[in-house]
């Protein structure tokens, strides 16, 4: 099974949840023990409405949909916001568990630093493009596309603060394992770390 699963034959830059290593997690993931739903707080029953700030390809959303939450996913690149729209509607035309999963996915268009403050989001999650690796050969071809057409996220100290002004319950924000902290930005309460990726988790007192 081919794990190039948003990149089609032709080296374009596609959403697909049918296929590839997103059906594959699906059907074989670690369930509520990854990360990610770890960080979000998917722990003992809990299932958090989630608000993803930086939707991108929607991985991250698709898998805590499949986990039972409800995610509002956010993508202001026109562009972006189109492949993913082509994805969640490919999705639903193939049926299944996929499409009772994008079910629980709502698409909004727009900037986050405007709509958060109107969603009253229990969680947020924050994925902003990370900083460009040392080593080129690092780094995936989705992600390389996907950076010549969003560019870099300058603004996504914003995006924090703003997240953390209204989320009600925590904040997550996804980061290379090795980067430093964010500045100007308080201390996460606590944090997580995969093979290559740190959750930051900011608990909402």
């Amino acid at each position: 099974m081919s794990k190039k699963s948003n990149i089609d034959k032709n080296n374009n830059l596609i959403c697909d949840f049918t296929k590839g290593s997103i059906k594959h997690r699906l059907m074989y993931g670690g369930g509520r023990s990854q990360y990610l739903p770890r960080a979000v707080g998917m722990t003992k029953g809990r299932t958090p409405n989630i608000v993803d700030a930086t939707a991108g390809l929607g991985k991250d959303s698709f898998l805590l949909a499949s986990l039972g939450a409800r995610v509002t996913l956010i993508e202001r690149s026109p562009i972006i916001h189109g492949l993913l729209y082509d994805g969640m509607e490919r999705a639903m035309r193939a049926g299944g568990l996929t499409a009772e999963v994008v079910e629980r996915m709502t698409l909004i268009m727009g900037d986050s630093i405007e709509l958060l403050p109107n969603l009253e989001p229990e969680v947020v999650l924050v994925d902003p493009m990370h900083p460009v690796r040392k080593s080129s050969a690092q780094v995936k071809k989705e992600m390389v596309l996907i950076r010549q057409i969003v560019g870099n996220d300058c603004d996504y100290v914003d995006l924090l603060n703003v997240a953390l002004n209204v989320a009600k319950k925590r904040v997550v924000l996804k980061w290379p394992k090795g980067a430093n902290t964010i500045e100007n930005i308080k201390l996460p309460s606590h944090q997580l770390s995969g093979k290559t990726t740190r959750y930051d988790v900011f608990m909402i007192s």
